[in-house]
């Protein structure tokens, strides 16, 4: 009889990124070290993140902070053994919805949006997006749960936190997410996936809290 346990899914958006999206800006460096301290003391096997230099930098930067770990622990020492790209964790639109799925009143605004980007976000996207729930959600094979986390992006994020809610393919828009917080989803044998907390920023100071957030949006 195969046996399965639960996963913890622990996903952050890439720290604060310079204007031109090719490397993290000091507050961004900071961010990622700071969600790495927070990490630190949690099991964490594996640190999937996004092939682009901003999701890199900051699965890299958080990694550094796991190598004061005691031996004892039994978790890899060395930032590599735990680094590992994914394209799925990349960025892309995961869904394009039809007019006809979306309310009436915000369909102009959310279909305008989503026609600013590339045909090839556009159509590479859901693909990817049904690679990544493939690979990152669900419970696990064998007897002990199993921590991972995912350094991506705004739209990701927001993908998975409607797929663990059941909520319709269209609603990943409107869900966003700041720069290095922190979100965890619990997968277990048997029960309901639990978003246990979202977008949370408690291991930041105000100054480095709801960056990628337009200003309307901040709280």
């Amino acid at each position: 009889m195969t046996t399965t346990a639960a996963r913890y899914l622990y996903l952050t958006r890439h720290g604060e990124a310079s204007p031109d999206e090719t490397e993290l800006t000091a507050n961004g460096r900071r961010q990622a070290v700071l969600l790495g301290e927070r990490l630190r003391g949690h099991p964490i096997s594996a640190i999937h993140h996004s092939p682009l230099p901003r999701a890199a930098q900051t699965a890299r930067l958080i990694a550094e902070q796991f190598t004061e770990r005691p031996e004892a622990s039994g978790l890899p020492e060395v930032p590599e053994a735990l680094l590992q790209p994914s394209e799925p964790a990349g960025d892309y639109l995961p869904y394009v919805p039809d007019r006809s799925e979306l309310p009436a009143d915000t369909a102009d605004a959310l279909l305008g949006f989503l026609a600013q980007f590339p045909p090839e976000a556009r159509d590479h996207g859901p693909a990817l997006a049904r690679e990544a729930q493939a690979l990152f959600t669900g419970p696990v094979p064998g007897d002990e749960p199993r921590h991972e986390l995912v350094v991506t992006h705004n739209f990701l994020i927001g993908w998975l936190v409607r797929a663990a809610l059941d909520a319709p393919d269209w609603r990943w828009l409107g869900l966003n997410h700041a720069n290095a917080a922190l979100t965890v989803i619990r997968y277990a044998p048997g029960r309901l996936s639990s978003v246990l907390f979202y977008n949370d920023m408690s291991h930041l100071p105000a100054d480095l809290c709801w960056t990628g957030f337009p200003p309307e949006l901040r709280v």
